[in-house]
């Protein structure tokens, strides 16, 4: 008989083993009983709440993205309305310890590459950077007009590389100087 209550907390124990078994493995090249073995439960129950590893890969980024998102809005708030703090914000979140750790950056790697042949992941994806630049142009849009877009463009785009060369070379991941990149690069945007 089946304990009540218990599928939101295996789907949550799931979700945190699939990030820290790409985490480990630093690739999609898992497999479901690995997932499920580190959530210690069967892998026939994994299938059962999630169908296949994509689908448990997917909630994993859903939750990542959810974790990233509230971060933001906390930010946001923190920043009081002054559209420099925001962006500000903004940046700095995604480098925050826990949105930038080497199982997260692991799984954002994999996720670029499973958005390349997956529609489902492609379009979470798509709305994950839609939404970036839309906070990003909305707080620059005060500073500096019509050219918003394109700055937070370039600023988007150094987040994703900054993530990409951590993820490539590995090691402990450093936040501050991420952050310390982007407020320099803020700051040529400004000028």
């Amino acid at each position: 008989m089946p304990k009540l209550g218990m599928e939101p907390i295996r789907r949550a124990a799931l979700v945190k083993a699939t990030i820290e078994e790409i985490g480990v493995q630093g690739s999609l090249d898992v497999t479901v009983a690995q997932i499920a073995r580190r959530a210690g439960m069967s892998s026939a129950l994994a299938h059962h709440y999630f169908g296949n590893k994509d689908q448990i890969f997917l909630a994993a980024m859903r939750y990542l993205l959810a974790v990233y998102s509230a971060e933001v809005r906390e930010a946001l708030v923190a920043a009081r309305g002054d559209p420099r703090a925001r962006v500000a914000a903004i940046l700095r979140t995604n480098f925050a310890p826990s949105n930038f750790r080497p199982e997260v950056v692991a799984a954002w790697m994999n996720f670029y590459v499973l958005a390349r042949t997956s529609p489902r992941a492609a379009r979470l994806l798509r709305i994950y950077h839609a939404r970036l630049r839309s906070n990003l142009a909305h707080d620059l849009r005060p500073l500096l007009g019509r050219g918003a877009g394109d700055a937070a463009e370039r600023l988007a785009a150094l987040i994703d590389g900054l993530y990409l060369k951590q993820g490539l070379t590995g090691g402990a991941p450093d936040g501050p100087g991420a952050v310390r990149q982007l407020l320099a690069a803020l700051e040529l945007e400004l000028k």
